[in-house]
């Protein structure tokens, strides 16, 4: 076990993919699991939930509202958008709202729970990056961009609040089995990936639910500021 049991966590983004994932493996292992999402459902499992649209700021707020009820002793940043796009281009405001959605708005909601993790000596945070925060590659920029940045405020924060006991990573995911992740490769995208990943297929949503669930939990208890790849060795080869 991971030590998270009766654990409050937010995880944002549990409609579908890594983040309902996440949130399946940590109801598995007795935390309460508060969730959002852009939909007005949940599994009746969560112990609360929010619907909130991250890309506009009125949502961020909503959420914000909802992390300072809760409390969560736990905060998991995993709603994200992409929108691949050559260089030339890109559209300034699509640009700002991958911004907004990747590096804004899990800061305020990590910002609304620190107070509460300092006051009790205790907290984890970790943040879903991506493999292409640590490489890019072409149409990547405006996505790369937020999710370097999401690395780096990671890493300041981390930091900041060691000596609170409140450790702070980011989580890489490579490429992953998910409708994102179909949508914008294809077949054919994904069979070419499969045949430069050492391991040699993607991955599971909950390959990377179960190191998160790790990470965020009591028996993580040195491991901070770091970035780390789930990736079947792509970044490495």
């Amino acid at each position: 076990m991971s030590g998270v049991q009766n654990k409050k966590v937010l995880i944002t983004g549990t409609s579908r993919g890594i983040g309902l994932a996440i949130a399946k493996e940590f109801l598995s292992q007795g935390a309460q699991v508060f969730g959002t999402a852009t939909t007005s459902s949940a599994p009746k499992e969560f112990s609360g939930f929010c619907a909130a649209d991250f890309s506009k700021r009125e949502g961020i707020q909503k959420c914000v509202d909802f992390v300072n009820e809760v409390q969560p002793d736990i905060v998991i940043n995993n709603a994200g958008i992409n929108s691949p796009s050559s260089f030339e281009s890109i559209d300034s405001e699509r640009f700002l709202e991958i911004q907004q959605v990747n590096v804004l708005a899990p800061m305020e909601i990590c910002r609304a729970a620190i107070p509460h993790m300092v006051k009790q000596n205790w907290g984890r945070i970790v943040n879903i990056s991506s493999v292409w925060s640590k490489i890019s590659k072409e149409q990547r920029a405006p996505y790369s961009a937020s999710k370097f940045a999401l690395d780096g405020m990671t890493l300041a924060l981390a930091i900041e609040y060691a000596k609170s006991n409140v450790l702070a990573n980011c989580v890489a995911p490579g490429f992953v089995d998910t409708d994102m992740t179909r949508g914008i490769l294809g077949d054919e995208g994904i069979n070419k990936l499969m045949q430069i990943v050492p391991i040699g297929r993607l991955a599971q949503p909950a390959e990377i639910a179960t190191f998160v669930v790790w990470l965020a939990g009591e028996s993580n208890t040195y491991i901070t500021g770091q970035n780390i790849a789930v990736d079947g060795g792509f970044t490495r080869a």
